[in-house]
């Protein structure tokens, strides 16, 4: 009786902290979530929703090596030349959210309203347009990319959006060995999280309150209960047990006589059904408050083979670049897919992408 007691308590604590929490995300919280699927064979998959409450006017960029690039925030800016090719989707033609190097290095941006950068002293500094595209520029791992940044040699600087809003976002990286990395500025400084066991990040809280409930909904269990609202903690405990709960091995029942289908296909699938079951159906939008917002968009990335799937939520096909299939040698063109204006496509689209001049990344004052 007295086990029974305590373990009520700590349920009703539970869910009073989970409800407080959600309550507060519900307020704050952008719709984006992220997971990594990590299954036989060395197959890794990354999936994102991108939830906005408007047209982000995105499109798909694929940027060769050796492109030399700036900070884009004032004369201190950091400087760099990129060692990897990367495609990448743009957020109003003025900063990459998320894409894939030519290595099989994953980032994603999401919205985090608890942001804080900090001032930037006297260190280099760097517009928070490029964070996600200096990540994929420079660095094959996500243990590459730790070590680098945990040093912090640059300042990131953020704006206003074209919306009206401040930009206050965190970063996830993930490649095909299956380890992640989530960086977060909190209170000026940079905090880290580094394993293959950081599978989901969502948006509000900052992630160790996300972890916080962890322990708890995993006793509770999947198959019993899921809390089912669009807020952050809701999300990330769906998302958690849905990414490890998808089959790891062949589905032999779900294998069709079509040539070329396999593990993968299903493994893909099986990610975008995940991400798809935590997206935010379009039209459901809270006015003045952009991180509570449909989903217009979903990427999948394909770590081992290189492929940068796009789903978008307002047009009915699902396509795919096969990285490999694109020329990142120094000295080549920048190419575009464009998908503003109402284009559709379908399959692969790689030679679809044609010869343009980059746009610039949003430039900021430190």
């Amino acid at each position: 009786m007295k086990r029974q007691k305590s373990f009520l308590r700590r349920f009703s604590i539970s869910i009073l902290t989970a409800a407080t929490l959600g309550s507060l995300g519900t307020m704050v919280a952008n719709a984006c979530t992220r997971a990594v699927y990590i299954g036989d064979d060395d197959v890794v998959i990354t999936g994102r929703s991108m939830d906005w409450n408007e047209d982000m006017r995105t499109n798909l960029w694929a940027f060769p090596r050796g492109i030399q690039r700036d900070g884009a925030a004032g004369p201190n800016s950091v400087k760099w030349t990129a060692r990897y090719g990367s495609v990448i989707a743009s957020g109003y033609d003025l900063a990459s959210t998320d894409g894939m190097n030519e290595k099989g290095l994953v980032a994603n941006l999401l919205y985090l309203t608890a942001s804080d950068y900090g001032k930037p002293g006297d260190k280099l500094t760097m517009s928070l347009s490029l964070w996600a595209q200096y990540v994929l520029d420079n660095f094959a791992t996500v243990d590459e990319a730790v070590k680098h940044l945990e040093r912090e040699p640059f300042r990131l600087i953020t704006a206003k959006t074209p919306g009206g809003g401040t930009a206050t976002l965190h970063l996830s990286l993930s490649d095909a060995s299956g380890d992640s990395g989530i960086f977060e500025y909190i209170d000026g400084k940079l905090v880290i999280h580094h394993g293959k066991q950081y599978q989901v990040m969502t948006n509000e809280p900052q992630f160790r309150d996300q972890l916080a409930l962890t322990a708890y909904w995993e006793r509770i269990g999947g198959l019993t209960f899921l809390p089912g609202t669009n807020n952050g903690t809701d999300r990330f405990v769906r998302t958690s047990f849905l990414i490890k709960a998808i089959p790891k091995t062949l589905d032999k029942r779900y294998i069709s006589t079509v040539p070329g289908q396999s593990y993968m296909n299903q493994a893909l699938a099986s990610t975008l059904g995940v991400i798809r079951s935590v997206s935010t159906p379009l039209g459901i939008t809270t006015p003045n408050q952009p991180n509570i917002s449909s989903t217009i968009w979903r990427t999948i990335a394909d770590h081992k083979n290189k492929v940068y799937f796009f789903d978008s939520a307002t047009n009915p096909n699902t396509f795919w670049v096969d990285l490999k299939e694109i020329d990142f040698n120094t000295g080549a063109p920048v190419k575009k897919l464009t998908l503003t204006g109402g284009a559709i496509y379908a399959g692969s689209v790689a030679n679809q992408f044609e010869a343009s001049k980059s746009f610039e990344f949003m430039k900021v004052t430190p």
